[in-house]
């Protein structure tokens, strides 16, 4: 039986890991250098440090720049692509249901809590949760199981009882490493990689209700 429900945030709750990336794009773009997703893409949902885009520029161009310079820079161009993206469509559906048939619900971020929870009140999301870990609370991220044992720890349910909604290849290798059931709904961006094993895909949240993926996990 189904007692929780843990998600992912970015890029499942909010899509910004493609404006992260073509931010990144962009930002290299104005160096005339090129970024490609197969690169990027070790970082997506799990330790950023896999990959970095700014020395990755610096050593394409062959000169060192101001790294603080190029922050500022990056922020000021994802603000711009992002600023009219809001939570993806059946998210809330799917908090809301989960609250309806009495389900623990919980979150696991590999990102930094000083990001997820500004994206969260934004979001007005914030009261759905009863447990989020982020960056800050593992020695490591995903892929690594860590922030979703965690999770399933502070909610007081075992692996076999949830299921975990994640977006990414390294996140949904993190939930079947937890031994959790995972369904995972790629964004724009992660549609494009290769995922390993998932129990259930949707194109979109909106494509079937909670309880249908419930049933249909068994």
């Amino acid at each position: 039986m189904i007692r929780a429900v843990v998600f992912d945030f970015d890029g499942l709750i909010r899509d910004t890991e493609t404006y992260e990336y073509y931010s990144f794009v962009n930002l290299l773009g104005e160096y005339g250098v090129e970024l490609p997703l197969e690169l990027y893409s070790s970082r997506i949902g799990g330790d950023t440090n896999t990959f970095c885009p700014y020395s990755y520029l610096e050593s394409s161009i062959g000169r060192t720049l101001e790294r603080e310079r190029l922050r500022e820079r990056r922020r000021e161009i994802y603000a711009e692509l992002i600023h009219t993206e809001k939570t993806r469509p059946g998210v809330e559906d799917y908090l809301q249901a989960a609250r309806r048939m009495g389900l623990r619900i919980g979150l696991a971020s590999s990102a930094p809590s000083s990001w997820v929870m500004p994206n969260l009140e934004e979001l007005g999301l914030v009261p759905y949760f009863e447990c989020i870990r982020t960056h800050e609370d593992a020695v490591r991220v995903k892929p690594d199981p860590e922030l979703y044992l965690n999770v399933l720890d502070a909610l007081g349910v075992n692996p076999q009882q949830a299921v975990a909604f994640e977006d990414s290849p390294n996140g949904a290798l993190a939930a079947i490493r937890a031994n959790m059931r995972c369904v995972i709904v790629p964004n724009k961006l992660t549609e494009q990689l290769t995922f390993g094993h998932y129990d259930l895909r949707l194109n979109s949240m909106k494509d079937m209700g909670l309880e249908e993926v419930l049933a249909r996990l068994g």
